[in-house]
């Protein structure tokens, strides 16, 4: 019985060495951790990892230079805006293109040229910029309709009965009469919105309904597509 009590006595003895020791390096290691924050350290099986200060992103403005090159930028679009209006004052101050009313003008291009004597005005037709918009302007300026929304769509490019007609219906000496003493004017636009707006027009809604585009028309520019393509 004796021998029972001191054997567990000595045990409790190692017990309590134990729990000393493992106490006083528990309190070192974090002692040693509060010194040098920041530091990787081990408990047990799992691993603390040193925290990385992170910062934050700053994006970056893209410089001129490294814009992709084929998006122009404003400053490019207004250069050539400059140009084009250079250009046009350029050819207008020419001398040479002065009393062209002398020169003899082909039907084809009289055709294209609408009258409104009620306000002296010629319009010179160039397609897709807005024309029919345009000549509903002209045929009220002319009288034939009180507003724009009264004109019948069917009516704009007919030009026998909606009241605005071609320069070519006139008489030689009536032609030439308008062009020296009538105001003249015509429209432009960017080529390629021309291009997208009469795709849409003709053959993609088509709203005047006009087949020849996709019966003849479209076939012919597939073909022209594909000769060119291939050779």
């Amino acid at each position: 019985m004796r021998h029972q009590w001191l054997l567990l006595g000595a045990c409790g003895w190692v017990l309590l060495v134990l729990m000393f020791f493992s106490k006083f390096i528990s309190l070192k290691t974090v002692e040693d951790y509060r010194k040098t924050p920041g530091q990787s350290w081990a408990e047990g099986d799992a691993k603390v990892v040193k925290p990385v200060s992170v910062q934050s992103p700053v994006k970056q403005t893209e410089t001129p230079s490294q814009q992709p090159s084929g998006v122009p930028t404003v400053a490019e679009w207004q250069a050539v805006s400059e140009k084009r209006i250079e250009h046009l004052s350029a050819v207008c101050k020419n001398s040479s293109l002065r009393n062209l009313t002398r020169v003899s003008i082909s039907k084809f291009v009289l055709d294209r040229i609408f009258v409104c004597d009620k306000r002296k005005i010629l319009f010179c037709q160039t397609p897709k910029v807005g024309n029919t918009q345009w000549k509903k302007v002209l045929i009220v300026l002319n009288g034939a309709f009180p507003s724009v929304e009264e004109i019948p769509e069917n009516l704009v490019h007919d030009h026998d009965k909606n009241g605005l007609p071609r320069l070519s219906s006139f008489s030689p000496q009536e032609i030439t009469e308008r062009l020296s003493s009538y105001f003249k004017f015509f429209i432009v636009r960017d080529p390629f919105e021309r291009l997208i707006s009469a795709f849409k027009d003709k053959f993609v809604k088509n709203p005047r309904f006009e087949p020849w585009y996709k019966h003849d028309i479209a076939p012919a520019i597939i073909y022209i597509y594909i000769y060119l393509k291939l050779s």
